[in-house]
């Protein structure tokens, strides 16, 4: 999987390179040859995946707030990107809701300074924009959303990335749409897992917390159905999107949906027993009667124009992206290990999985 050697050379800016998938995609992105470029804020932990791989010392690395639209736009002339990948965000539902204000400043202002930075820098050829599938207005119907339906959010984090598609669909119109400007695109993706993820009030950090402290996890939303898929598999489709931007062009611009077959969503409660099967350690706890704040049941992606246009799809199934997540931990958790050559080796088993599956496709 090589996307056409366009990464090859190409100077590839990467907003939220110390978080969970900005991480990963700039492990990928090395590995692709290119020369990388990142700025974000600090990590929030020395377990996080930028920490444990030594990415700092093996990318440029910026520290920056996306809200300071001057310092991003310098750096963006700084740096003279060829390709951008905004990441850049306040990714957590729950802690939209203690700081609504702040979830609202970065993730809309941020999209907007992010454009303007591109707008700025005339070597920028491609823009992608990562937002998330909890931009859709969500009605909880049993069909997967598809990219010209509404957008929407009923908690502030949802409602911040309907408005980052929104913003990124008017800049596309106003500034973004005649030849000789840069080719822009939004991302989204579903529920995505993998190790190096130890952010709050996520399913998956949260069981691995009670796994190293031999701890019974807490559930507190079993029965929600989400879009489960391993870190590699959006990236994939973002890697893929933006390599057929630079060869194809406008052909290509505006929002995708990156998500797991139809068949693929799981429950909650239905993920944590497919990791218990294969590693039975610890197991979960499930409240009564539990308050919290409002949080979608029910969401899926439809994902046939990716497949249909970008010949994109996604290459694990459930029982795979669960092994792969759990691997990926363990790995973590094992002393000693060289983590970003675990994550070198879990790009090309990636790999090779994805190009069986394209040849079976095809025959």
């Amino acid at each position: 999987m090589s996307f056409w050697n366009i990464y090859q050379g190409k100077k590839v800016l990467v907003t939220g390179h110390t978080g969970f998938k900005g991480s990963w995609l700039c492990i990928w992105l090395q590995q692709l040859g290119a020369e990388v470029y990142g700025y974000a804020l600090p990590p929030y932990s020395d377990d996080d995946n930028f920490v444990t791989t030594g990415l700092a010392e093996r990318m440029h690395h910026k520290i920056g707030d996306v809200r300071d639209g001057a310092a991003l736009t310098a750096y963006f002339k700084e740096v003279a990107p060829d390709m951008a990948f905004h990441l850049a965000a306040q990714p957590l539902v729950l802690l939209s809701y203690d700081d609504p204000r702040g979830t609202f400043e970065s993730n809309l202002m941020g999209a907007v300074n992010f454009f303007e930075a591109v707008r700025s820098t005339p070597s920028v050829k491609v823009a992608i924009n990562v937002t998330s599938d909890k931009c859709y207005d969500n009605k909880e119907w049993v069909w997967g959303y598809r990219e010209n339906d509404p957008m929407g959010g009923k908690d502030p984090y949802s409602a911040s990335k309907g408005c980052s598609e929104l913003i990124t669909a008017s800049y596309i119109h106003s500034f973004f749409s005649k030849e000789g400007t840069c080719v822009v695109a939004s991302a989204r993706a579903g529920n995505v897992i993998g190790g190096g993820d130890w952010a709050k009030d996520r399913i998956i950090p949260d069981y691995f917390r009670a796994y190293k402290n031999n701890e019974k996890l807490f559930i507190r939303n079993p029965y929600a159905t989400r879009p489960w898929e391993h870190v590699l598999e959006p990236l994939s489709g973002y890697l893929n999107l933006g390599a057929k931007l630079l060869l194809v062009g406008r052909k290509y611009s505006g929002g995708w949906n990156f998500g797991p077959e139809d068949t693929a969503n799981f429950s909650v409660k239905e993920l944590i027993d497919r990791i218990l099967l294969i590693d039975n350690k610890g197991g979960y706890t499930i409240p009564d009667n539990l308050e919290k704040p409002h949080e979608a049941t029910l969401l899926k992606l439809d994902i046939s124009k990716a497949v249909n246009l970008l010949e994109w799809r996604p290459s694990l199934s459930f029982e795979q992206t669960v092994a792969f997540t759990l691997d990926g931990y363990k790995d973590e958790l094992q002393r000693g290990n060289d983590i970003l050559e675990k994550r070198y080796a879990q790009i090309a088993e990636y790999t090779k999985n994805a190009i069986l599956k394209q040849i079976a496709w095809a025959l």
